[in-house]
């Protein structure tokens, strides 16, 4: 049975298309469309519903070392505030899951998790758990807002005094004041983003959440800010070149073939042993470009000139603001030449592509 996020209703209300995504029903997009819904991010600003999302907290004398484990990433000199990207590997070298870690005290963490695998990924902390150690999952008691575009500062500040909006990226306020209007809430206000765009992650009390929304929208709207769903969350990240799981990553793909944060002379974690064991990456992410008349899916295979296959298609999709259609790939390390042109079978269609350096999208500072 698929779960509702606090926020259910509210889409409902406003004209949500609604379908399944990692167990919940989302709006993938809203009466204004993808393209709309794009282009407000890129240019103004958007509000997102990732109630979806999972949060595990860990906490004791024994969080750092369990945390240091699980994940590829050092988290042993984080302060208070501070965010990091981290991937939970299995024993394989595979990735089980990629996951953002909130810094709440020296001995209490939080770890937020794709909503698809919820489920998988709490079993998998739980179960590599040790010491002296509490460990609690609350996503059901949290709602999650993202608020990204050019004008999310100048829409924030009308609720948030200066002083609980985080200054930097990948930063965060712990006890942050948001005044609703009718009343004030307390909520972590994360300066963090999925769609290559400055903005923020608010998490409050799942109860908050709708009061959060209506009040972001109502105060926002003279700068531009609009409702949006999955579609554009989607179109966003890929333009911006932001892997999703799944897609770019999976329980058989390591981080080093996906080129993500993986460090193996440091200290160790679940998988490091088989990710150095697998030597040099056969395969690697890499970006292209559609030169050719098309949009290119993920699963699509990837043919060099010669017409032998050497890759296949991870993500592909029209960019909005780019005007464009980009992708990402995984190919042998030796066939990633910028600027070198490969064809892709689109359902028995070959369409020509031109591989491209990441980020496809960034914004400008």
């Amino acid at each position: 049975m698929e779960k509702k996020t606090p926020l259910y209703q509210t889409h409902v209300d406003l004209g949500g298309k609604i379908v399944e995504f990692g167990g919940y029903l989302m709006p993938v997009q809203y009466p204004a469309g993808v393209i709309a819904e794009h282009m407000a991010v890129r240019q103004k600003s958007g509000l997102f519903d990732v109630s979806h999302m999972a949060e595990l907290v860990v906490e004791g004398p024994d969080a750092v070392a369990n945390i240091q484990a699980l994940v590829t990433t050092d988290i042993s000199k984080m302060i208070d505030g501070q965010v990091k990207y981290a991937m939970l590997c299995n024993d394989k070298g595979g990735i089980v899951d990629d996951l953002v870690i909130y810094r709440l005290h020296a001995d209490k963490y939080m770890l937020v998790v794709n909503a698809g695998n919820h489920e998988k990924d709490a079993k998998w902390v739980e179960g590599h758990l040790f010491g002296d150690l509490k460990y609690e999952d609350i996503s059901d008691t949290i709602g999650q807002l993202a608020l990204q575009g050019p004008t999310a500062d100048r829409i924030l500040h009308k609720i948030c005094e200066d002083q609980y909006i985080p200054k930097k990226y990948y930063t965060f306020i712990e006890n942050g004041t948001l005044d609703l209007g009718s009343r004030k809430i307390t909520a972590i206000i994360s300066q963090t983003g999925y769609t290559g765009e400055h903005g923020y992650e608010i998490y409050c009390k799942a109860e908050d959440a709708a009061d959060l929304w209506n009040a972001l929208l109502r105060c926002g709207a003279e700068d531009g800010l609009i409702p949006c769903g999955l579609g554009a969350r989607d179109t966003l990240r890929l333009e911006a070149s932001m892997p999703l799981y799944g897609h770019e990553m999976n329980d058989e793909i390591s981080p080093k073939e996906a080129g993500l944060p993986c460090k193996l002379d440091g200290k160790d974690f679940i998988g490091r042993d088989a990710i150095a064991a697998r030597g040099e990456p056969k395969i690697k992410r890499a970006g292209f470009k559609v030169t050719g008349r098309g949009i290119v899916r993920e699963h699509c295979d990837i043919y060099d000139k010669s017409g032998a296959k050497v890759g296949v298609v991870s993500s592909g999709t029209h960019c909005p603001y780019l005007g464009q259609c980009y992708g990402m790939c995984y190919l042998p390390p030796e066939s990633i030449e910028m600027g070198q042109k490969f064809d892709v079978d689109v359902r028995g269609r070959l369409v020509e592509v031109e591989l491209t350096p990441l980020p496809f999208y960034k914004a400008e500072k």
